[in-house]
């Protein structure tokens, strides 16, 4: 089964966990460019993009990219933690994005055992 990706609750959502992560990036220090921040963006970017990548191919390769997925999404829950271990997040900041990766987790897994069927 082909899926359009745009349609899916969980791209959707890896999009905003994604422009979230971009923008809380910002305010790092500027010697975490090259380390955390970079780590951050390309899981949080890893996220949304290989659930884009073949989400127009049948079920088997799909899940492989969306395992992918959700696995860029457990690195960017630990970089967000490190982060704010740091301090270079609020507590509240962090909780309300670690929320969101987490229902990200939860949704993804569903879909995919969705696939198995």
């Amino acid at each position: 089964m082909k899926h359009n990706f745009k349609n899916l609750k969980i791209w959707n959502l890896s999009m905003e966990i994604t422009s979230d992560v971009h923008r809380i990036c910002l305010e790092f220090p500027k010697n975490e460019v090259y380390g955390l921040v970079s780590q951050m963006n390309r899981a949080a970017v890893s996220m949304p993009s290989n659930i884009a990548e073949e989400s127009n191919r049948g079920n088997t390769h799909f899940k492989h990219y969306l395992n992918i997925s959700l696995g860029s999404s457990f690195e960017l829950q630990t970089q967000l933690l490190i982060a704010n271990q740091n301090k270079y997040i609020t507590d509240e900041k962090t909780i309300e994005i670690e929320n969101k990766i987490i229902e990200f987790q939860k949704m993804t897994t569903g879909f995919i055992s969705k696939l198995d069927v």
